[in-house]
Formats: structure tokens, C-alpha cells, sequence
């Protein structure tokens, strides 16, 4: 391997992003951030870097394992470079802007490094792209965020999509107040997570019976989401599980009841009511985004606790750059103009004021048609006109 080779290696799950993709990523995180503007959401933009302590305390505690860490050599304190932006952004509502009014709305945008790549995920760095309606704790705020998820994706481009609302609190609700063994409830978790009714069912040696016939009832009402709505319903519940499934309900209607009223391609709604993971730290209602045949999620959200002790209700959206842009068709070839020496630089700017990228030659070609070729460009200024490259 040459030096030069050597020198262009990257770690596993980094990469860099080359033209055209590059101009299209930054391209669709403007007009998703502007989307977002344009709903009331107020940009932010946290640091890379923070303090340990501040960043992984709290809800954070679950990225631990994912996060870098290096000696600030400034403070001598241990520093975290960020691995989500949604705890930068509670941690922000919950200090920099405490005194503003409530309900409180942001937006990000920004890359992000974690330690370990997932199977469906293998880039370590990524971008995400989110907003935080942080002090409303109510229906409507939920559905809010999730319409505004749906508008964003499908204005942006994205088509077959679909959105898998939970509710993490559920299972925990029903649980409560039960004398489970924690090998048990680890087995319990594993099998519900991998939608394992035969795992649930063996279990009846150390579990209620009870609870194993609404344990299986859960799993077998994971689906679209009327069936599931109904399904839910007619379950004998203690209070405290009736209140998330109610919950739940509520948000789900919100939802079908926002996209009857915008129109549009339609959008499969689903619910899954055991799912949890990735919802470690959600206090309510949850939602992950998909596409088609695109692999992996374009992005989640939900509710949470904004800040540590008394902290804000929220609940926001964050969406990943890299499954995304998969889920787009590649965008049009842009109009590249080649320039001979002799055009005025007062022309130039004019074309560029009417949309041309412009790439101007720096020396007198002898052949203008092969350079315009050789630069990629689409059309060529000839004799005080612009020529398509491929008709000439």
C-alpha cells in the first residue's frame, strides 16, 4: 500500500461524503430545518464538546457506552463529544432558557459520533436533524410533533411511509406492584422485544397466568393501528396500564385525525405496544419513522423529562441524514455554465443571479467544447449565448 492510499483510510464507520452528495445533504437539512422555522421552532446549535458530568447525568446515563471521552487539557475535567443532540437541547431549555415562557420550541441540526456502529447502522458519524417541544404535556403537543415529522419527510420527498407508534410505559405499568424475579424479567423483556410470543407463553412457570394471557394479547395486537386501537380496548387492564393505553389512543386518533385533514399520499399508521428499545429513557408516547423499502429508521422521537429533577414534559423528533437520503430520489443534474476567459466578470454575476453555477476558465482554451466536457458542466457561453454541451 502506497503512502498516499494510507494516508486516505478512514475508521471503520467514518467516511467522507463527495459531490453531488454532499451539496444534496446539506441541501435537504436546510429545508428540513426551515420546515421546522416555519412551524414556530427556534434553531439552536450545541457544542461538540461538553463536560462529562453535565452531558451523560440523568437521561444520558443510557449513552455512556456510546460516547467518547478526552481530557479537556484546559480544565483537566473529562469532556464527552456528543453522540445524540436531544439531551444538549433539554440541557439548554432546562439553563440557558429556563425563564423563557412555556411551552418552548427548538430545532437542530448537526452531526453526531458514537462509538460503535449498529447492524442497521454502521456509521459511527452522522447527522441528525430534530426539533423539542419541551413544557407542553398533552395530546395535542405529541401529535404535533409527530404531523410535523410526517409533513417534513413526505415535503422533502419521501414516499411509502409509514409511522410505528408505542408506548414504553405501558408494560412497566402493568408490571407494577408484581414480585418478578429479575432473571425472569429479563427473559420477559428479551421475548417481548423480539415479538416472541412462545418465550412469553414459557414463562407461566413464574409468571400470573393472567398476566401471560395479556402479555400474549399485547403481542398479538402489534399492527395497523385501528386493529390495534380496538385490540387494546376490549383488555382488562389495572389503572395504571388502562391510563397509558388511553394515552396512547388519544395520540393515535390526533394523528389519523391531522392526516384525514392534510391530505396527501397516504401514511400507514401502526402501533406496536411492547416495543422498547431505543425508548430506554421515553416517558410517554413514541414513534419511529420508516420508508419503504429503505433499511433501517429515518427517524424517532417521543416523550421524555426535559433536565434532571424538576424537569419540563417534552416530547420531539430527531431524523438521521444517512437513512434519509437513501429513502430520496438522487435530485436532477444541476446547470453548470463553462465560462470562456473573455466573458465579463459583470456577465458572470448576472448568470449566477438567474441560478447557473458557473465555472469560469482561468486560462484561454484552445478548445472550450472539450473543456466544458472535461468540467462536467451542462452548457457552454458561446458567442454571447448559452448552448446546451450535448447539442453542439
Amino acid at each position: 500500500m502506497t503512502k498516499s492510499m494510507d494516508n486516505a483510510l478512514l475508521p471503520a464507520g467514518l467516511r467522507d461524503v463527495l459531490p453531488p452528495d454532499a451539496s444534496f445533504e446539506a441541501d435537504i437539512v436546510g429545508r428540513l430545518v426551515a420546515l421546522f422555522t416555519r412551524h414556530g421552532y427556534e434553531r439552536v446549535k450545541p457544542p461538540l464538546l461538553e463536560f462529562e458530568e453535565s452531558f451523560l447525568s440523568g437521561s444520558g446515563t443510557g449513552l455512556g457506552g456510546q460516547t467518547f471521552r478526552l481530557m479537556d487539557p484546559d480544565s483537566h475535567r473529562m469532556m464527552a463529544l456528543r453522540p445524540d443532540m436531544t439531551l444538549q437541547v433539554a440541557r439548554i431549555a432546562a439553563t440557558r432558557l429556563k425563564n423563557r415562557p412555556r411551552p418552548l420550541r427548538l430545532s437542530y441540526a448537526g452531526q453526531v459520533l458514537r462509538v460503535k456502529g449498529t447492524q442497521l447502522r454502521p456509521e459511527r458519524q452522522f447527522g441528525q436533524i430534530g426539533a423539542e417541544l419541551i413544557g407542553a404535556d398533552s395530546g395535542a403537543a405529541d401529535a404535533e410533533i409527530v404531523l410535523m415529522g410526517i409533513e417534513a419527510l413526505s415535503d422533502v420527498g419521501v414516499r411509502g411511509l409509514s409511522v410505528d407508534l408505542g408506548i414504553p410505559t405501558l408494560i412497566p405499568a402493568l408490571l407494577a406492584g408484581r414480585s418478578i424475579e429479575a432473571k425472569a424479567l429479563s427473559r420477559l423483556r428479551m421475548a417481548l422485544d423480539r415479538k416472541d410470543a412462545a418465550g412469553v407463553a414459557a414463562l407461566g412457570d413464574v409468571l400470573d397466568p393472567k398476566l401471560i394471557t395479556l402479555l400474549g394479547a399485547l403481542l398479538a395486537a402489534v399492527g395497523p393501528a385501528e386493529r390495534t386501537l380496538k385490540a387494546l380496548e376490549a383488555l382488562d387492564l389495572p389503572p395504571a396500564a388502562a391510563a397509558q393505553r388511553s394515552t396512547l389512543a388519544e395520540v393515535v386518533r390526533r394523528v389519523a385525525d391531522g392526516l384525514a385533514q392534510l391530505g396527501g399520499e397516504a401514511v400507514q399508521l401502526t402501533v406496536d405496544p411492547v416495543e422498547n428499545r431505543g425508548f430506554e429513557y421515553h416517558t410517554g408516547v413514541t414513534f419511529t419513522f420508516f420508508a419503504g423499502a429503505v433499511r433501517g429508521e429515518l427517524g424517532s422521537g417521543g416523550r421524555y423529562r426535559a433536565g434532571n429533577g424538576a424537569a419540563d414534559p417534552a416530547t420531539g423528533l430527531t431524523l438521521f441524514t444517512d437513512t434519509l437520503l437513501a429513502a430520496l430520489p438522487r435530485p436532477a443534474a444541476e446547470r453548470r455554465l463553462y465560462l470562456p476567459l473573455a466573458v465579463p466578470a459583470a456577465e458572470r454575476r448576472n448568470l449566477r443571479r438567474e441560478g447557473w453555477i458557473t465555472l469560469a476558465a482561468l486560462t484561454a482554451d484552445s478548445d472550450p467544447i472539450a473543456a466544458a466536457r472535461a468540467s462536467g458542466c451542462t452548457h457552454l457561453w458561446r458567442d454571447g449565448q448559452i448552448v446546451p454541451v450535448d447539442k453542439i
